[in-house]
């Protein structure tokens, strides 16, 4: 088999593999995940996940966890540590919230 093939098939597997652990990663927390979070001292923050990256509330179209579509979405959230959100800069010079920001 020529290397090209074998690479080319290593990298389709690989993409594969990815999609689909991207598929079950994305849904709604479970009732433990937020328990759990919210033992660990975390608070929802707003507008601070990256695309992808968000932990819930994705907005219009969108499922849930790592469902988020563009970086620092206004309606995403990601738990972050207890009492720290409103200080977490993202770009535009705004800060992380509590609730939804209304874009």
């Amino acid at each position: 088999m020529p290397t090209k093939t074998v690479v080319s098939s290593a990298l389709l597997a690989g993409a594969i593999v990815t999609a689909m652990a991207s598929i079950a990663g994305a849904g709604p927390l479970t009732s433990e995940e937020g328990a759990a979070a919210t033992a660990a001292h975390k608070e929802k923050c707003f507008g601070v996940a990256l695309k992808g990256q968000n932990d819930c509330a994705a907005g219009p179209g969108t499922t849930c966890q790592g469902t988020s579509t563009i970086d620092f979405q206004a309606d995403s959230w990601k738990f972050v540590r207890g009492g720290t959100c409103a200080t977490i800069d993202v770009p535009g010079g705004k800060h992380g919230s509590l609730t939804a920001i209304k874009s």
